[in-house]
């Protein structure tokens, strides 16, 4: 991708094209920034290089990247993720762009990673797309939980098999997005039953999903769905979806009945302190522990047992880890607004630490400047001398930088 100067001097924050100014004036120096996420996350920084890259290929800047760690390594908080040495004139109107493509796609590794392992046993498909307010938004975030998700692989899990739309497919291996039909089919077709026969006249699928909870009869239309598709039902090629509103029980349930659910498969599941919401998570509306159980009990009750249950509505890590818990009869699920859940934990932070050569930092970020002197420790300067402003202005050594080296 082609950058200039003018994009960037109008997407960068205002006092870094300020600060760019005054450094041409007074003197450029050489300095070197420290990047670090807030909170804890997996090192996933394919769009941040590709953009650094795109700066130098387009503009020749001369800058060098030093990176902590490699794709798919944990990442604590506030842990420097890369440094980067170069003129202070150049850099410092690159930082808020650098920024803008580091924590999103680090903390969706965290979080679909998290999610992973706490169902290993169930598939995730991420359905974050319409959650997104741009298709670039959706890159960063698909690629993140693509990340993520390979790291839970690697120590068992299944993960996540990919995302809801084509564009981001390739981050997990595909050539399209993943999914069947949204609500919207069903109040078209009048049934689910029409909405499944409809989609199955259309593309001939080897597999399909049906989602069953549109008009409030989840274990109903399940059953006539699976006996109008025995042959994929019995195969274990028919899936059913369960996104049943958080204000309804799911059909054939209530507050009882949902109780004694959970009190038939998991009898130890109030047996120690639970809070409201894992009370919820539990026998409360939408799509609990107790209907998921009720769904697949009246699936096997039918001779439909190779009937999966897709599960989805409000999936995120501390209902996964419950589901875990509870044993939970769940074959996949669908999750999107939880894989970037809380976005202050995207907050990442740049300062600098050295200008010229001379260690100065920011207080209360001296741990940055520890960090950058284990990743060279050539620096000229002693650490008893390295973390103040130099007298001299600010500006390091009083060096300004020479191009020519």
């Amino acid at each position: 991708m082609k950058i200039s100067t003018d994009f960037i001097k109008k997407n960068t924050d205002k006092y870094f094209s300020s600060t760019s100014q005054v450094v041409e004036k007074h003197g450029d120096v050489e300095v070197v920034y420290g990047f670090f996420v807030r909170k804890p996350s997996i090192y996933a920084l394919r769009f941040a290089m590709d953009f650094l890259q795109d700066v130098k290929e387009s503009l020749g800047y001369n800058f060098t990247i030093y990176e902590n760690f490699k794709e798919g390594d944990k990442v604590g908080a506030g842990d420097p993720l890369f440094f980067i040495r170069g003129s202070f004139k150049e850099l410092s109107e690159l930082e808020t762009l650098i920024l803008q493509k580091v924590g999103l796609a680090c903390l969706c590794a965290w979080n679909a990673y998290n999610m992973s392992v706490a169902l290993p046993k169930s598939t995730f498909i991420s359905m974050l797309a319409r959650h997104c307010v741009g298709d670039n938004m959706v890159d960063m975030c698909e690629y993140g939980a693509a990340v993520g998700s390979k790291v839970a692989k690697d120590e068992g899990a299944i993960g996540f098999i990919g995302g809801s739309v084509d564009s981001s497919a390739h981050f997990f291996g595909n050539t399209s997005g993943l999914g069947t039909m949204p609500h919207s089919l069903i109040g078209y077709a009048g049934s689910t039953l029409g909405a499944a026969q409809m989609y199955y006249e259309t593309f001939r699928p080897a597999q399909m999903t049906v989602l069953v909870d549109y008009f409030g009869k989840e274990i109903t239309d399940t059953l006539e769905l699976c006996n109008n598709f025995k042959d994929m039902a019995d195969n274990g090629n028919l899936s059913v979806r369960i996104d049943t509103h958080g204000a309804r029980y799911l059909e054939g349930l209530d507050s009882d009945k949902s109780y004694a659910v959970i009190d038939k498969y998991v009898a130890s599941a109030f047996h120690e302190y639970k809070d409201e919401e894992e009370i919820d998570y539990l026998a409360g509306m939408g799509v609990s522990g107790a209907a998921i159980f009720y769904l697949r009990e009246k699936l096997d009750e039918a001779g439909f047992k190779n009937v999966k249950i897709i599960v989805s509505s409000g999936f995120n890590l501390k209902k996964c880890l419950l589901m875990s818990k509870i044993n939970a009869p769940i074959n996949a699920v669908g999750t999107g607004s939880y894989i970037p859940q809380h976005w202050s934990d995207t907050y990442t932070t740049a300062d600098i630490v050295s200008y010229n050569g001379c260690l100065s930092v920011k207080v209360g970020r001296e741990f940055l400047v520890k960090k950058w002197q284990n990743k060279l420790n050539n620096l000229k300067f002693p650490f008893a001398q390295a973390l103040r402003v130099d007298a001299e202005g600010g500006r390091g050594s009083g060096k300004t930088l020479n191009k020519s080296n």
